[in-house]
């Protein structure tokens, strides 16, 4: 066993502003260390990944408001038309060339402005366009009447290959993206 040795001593003026400098201690009860470091609480790595692959769901081109069917939507696609190019024309991305407003007409005046714009889009060689018919908010009990009715005379014509409700920004329900044939 070895014995400690006396290194050095302490001046008694040196011992005394030592005291004065540190000032009054109190002894400590244990001066023991843990060794062994505790381990951090579990990060829950999984549900934090699955958390923000939820949050990036929302705001990814995979949830698209335009696909989601409130049953106030007017949409078809002929045979042989792709679902893909119907997803397309309901988010908007064909270039509108032209536009007709049904607001107001008969059913008669409406049907033979249908009738011309289509005949003159197919002539112009146009492959996209829109048809404003309204909401049917001044049809009071009975509907929205030319909305209804454009369902209807749309889906006999044979240069229509599908046709969709637009987007709120150009209409909303109350028209509707046609997409023509090529002529």
């Amino acid at each position: 066993m070895i014995k400690p040795t006396k290194l050095f001593t302490l001046d008694p003026q040196d011992r005394a502003l030592f005291r004065e400098t540190v000032g009054p201690v109190k002894p400590l009860r244990c001066d023991r260390f843990d060794l062994i470091p505790r381990r951090p609480a579990p990060i829950p790595r999984f549900t934090q990944a699955d958390e923000q692959q939820v949050l990036d769901d929302m705001i990814s081109d995979y949830f698209e408001p335009a696909d989601l069917d409130t049953g106030e939507e007017l949409y078809y696609r002929a045979e042989g038309v792709q679902q893909a190019v119907l997803r397309k024309l309901r988010r908007g991305q064909f270039r509108v060339g032209a536009m007709l407003d049904l607001h107001g007409m008969t059913v008669a005046v409406a049907k033979a402005a249908l009738t011309e714009f289509l005949h003159t889009a197919r002539r112009e060689s146009l492959s996209c366009v829109r048809i404003v018919h309204g909401k049917g908010k001044g049809s009071r009990h009975r509907g929205p009447v030319l909305k209804q009715k454009i369902n209807h005379w749309l889906r006999q014509r044979n240069e229509v290959l599908a046709f969709c409700s637009a987007r709120s920004v150009d209409g909303g329900t109350g028209a509707v993206y046609v997409l023509l044939r090529r002529g």
